[in-house]
């Protein structure tokens, strides 16, 4: 249900103090605003919720019906009106109806068997995988394979998303075609990007004397019959359920990809993980609620503070690929401008979310951050414990940069020279996980699905489906028509005139 206008004043009018003033006002500060769930660390305290807003935490839950949309997204109730459907990853964790939940690990034993069979050799000699899909269909499982395969990794794993030939050639450059499997991975078997890259693949496999491609090739949708028809036996494909959107896909089948070269227990680690943010979103009340905060916090800042970004920045090398994995996350689920029942938003929907790696992105991107006109909340994720085979010093320097960051920006330093001025009251949160594994990871990952769903709740919009994704798409079509380019703009004929299409 949508706030009413008294509760959005709340956030809207919420008062501003500097963050050096919230802390010296609010001695309990820190132990209010840090907390940990499912092992991670959340520091809360650098930004500009203050004890006010803070205290009526629970007051904004209830007037916009948090409790009842997670029994909803928990129970495999209808979550996404729009197309009429659930959304049941959490099931793919453990969490939503009975029915879903055992039809979820039913799938995810076919898969176990898929891969059991392929360490068995029923597929012969494999030594990698070309795994093809697009959006979250590769960005998950491409994020779980650099962050937790950097030195386990039993197979190579090379994911394909981009229609563009020079990724292609990049991704097969250091695979073995005799011993490469091709999953294919579509939810509905119709992704056009997915399908041209899958005929290459096959095209690829035929040049290089397999003898049967075909045989080669696995298959991950929710549409099992799309795949059989494409001409992928029907025991080499695993479907998952269509009430699974793909940017909240990698927890089923999808994952499969990782699960092979981690090892299947490295994958139920990743589930378990998960569940346990699961459990923390639904019991821990809205005020110690890691993703309620979260969301009240990133509404204070597009609704209050007119905040139009936020930056994410991984203290780790592992996690390069977190920000474009939770661009596509926040940015696909809440950039709209309709509430859920059809009516404008009439307000800022989700922040524009950006991001890198530090320390690159200190000597890159700070600048503005520290500087700049821009109001730009920032968020740091660090792993407390070094996993590498450099002296101790590498990664003490490293945690050091991330906290001097926040630290930095929220003090600033005063300078009489204008140029070596630093205003301060730079707001930041710090997300720290003690080491980084399966089980860290998956919490981490659920902490922003609960968070994005949180701030849609919230805003009263739908979270789950993306029509805004189909327009390109669609006209991509159209202008590859000769018979319909006549219908389009000036410069869009100009331009395909040019390139000679």
């Amino acid at each position: 249900m949508p706030l009413s206008p008294e509760h959005w004043r709340l956030l809207e009018q919420a008062e501003h103090a500097p963050l050096t003033q919230l802390f010296a006002d609010e001695p309990d500060r820190l132990d209010r605003l840090s907390l940990t769930a499912a092992g991670v660390r959340f520091d809360f305290s650098k930004t500009h919720l203050g004890r006010s807003l803070h205290d009526r935490a629970g007051d904004l839950a209830a007037a916009a019906g948090l409790a009842e949309a997670q029994e909803r997204l928990f129970g495999g109730e209808i979550v996404n009106p729009t197309e009429g459907r659930a959304a049941e990853h959490p099931a793919e964790r453990g969490s939503g109806s009975p029915e879903a939940v055992e039809l979820a690990g039913a799938r995810h034993s076919r898969m176990r068997a898929l891969i059991d069979a392929i360490e068995a050799g029923a597929f012969g000699d494999v030594t990698g995988v070309l795994h093809i899909g697009i959006g979250g269909s590769a960005l998950g499982p491409a994020l779980l394979v650099d962050a937790l395969g950097r030195h386990e990794r039993r197979y190579k794993v090379e994911v394909l998303s981009n229609i563009d030939g020079q990724a292609f050639d990049a991704a097969v450059a250091n695979l073995d075609p005799a011993t490469t499997l091709v999953a294919i991975a579509s939810k509905t078997f119709t992704t056009s990007e997915t399908l041209r890259n899958a005929r290459s693949a096959l095209q690829w496999l035929g040049e290089a004397d397999v003898e049967d491609p075909y045989g080669q090739l696995v298959a991950i949708t929710a549409a099992p019959e799309q795949a059989v028809a494409f001409g992928i036996d029907e025991t080499r494909v695993l479907p998952f359920a269509d009430s699974v959107g793909g940017r909240y896909s990698l927890w089923s089948t999808i994952g499969f990809p990782a699960a092979l070269a981690l090892g299947f227990g490295a994958f139920e680690e990743l589930l378990e993980g998960a569940a346990e943010m699961d459990r923390h979103f639904r019991l821990a009340p809205p005020d110690a609620n890691a993703p309620f905060i979260a969301a009240l916090a990133d509404l204070l800042y597009t609704q209050g503070l007119r905040a139009g970004t936020r930056g994410v920045f991984a203290y780790d090398e592992r996690l390069r690929l977190l920000p474009p994995y939770l661009q596509q996350l926040v940015m696909e689920s809440n950039g709209k401008s309709v509430t859920a029942d059809g009516q404008p938003l009439g307000r800022a929907s989700s922040a524009i979310l950006w991001g890198g790696t530090g320390t690159d992105a200190q000597h890159a991107v700070f600048q503005l951050l520290h500087q700049g006109t821009h109001l730009v909340p920032v968020e740091f994720v660090a792993i407390a414990e070094a996993d590498d085979d450099q002296e101790p010093a590498h990664h003490r320097e490293l945690l050091l940069n991330a906290f001097a960051q926040g630290a930095a920006l929220m003090t600033g330093r005063s300078s009489d020279d204008p140029a070596r001025n630093y205003p301060g009251d730079r707001p930041s949160t710090t997300i720290l996980l003690q080491r980084l594994d399966p089980r860290s990871l998956g919490a981490l990952l659920a902490f922003y699905e609960h968070r994005t769903f949180a701030e849609a709740v919230l805003l009263g919009i739908n979270p789950f489906d993306q029509f805004g994704v189909e327009l390109g798409k669609s006209i991509a079509r159209a202008i590859d028509d000769l018979d319909q380019r006549a219908s389009f703009d000036p410069s869009t004929r100009a331009l395909i005139e040019e390139a000679g299409l």
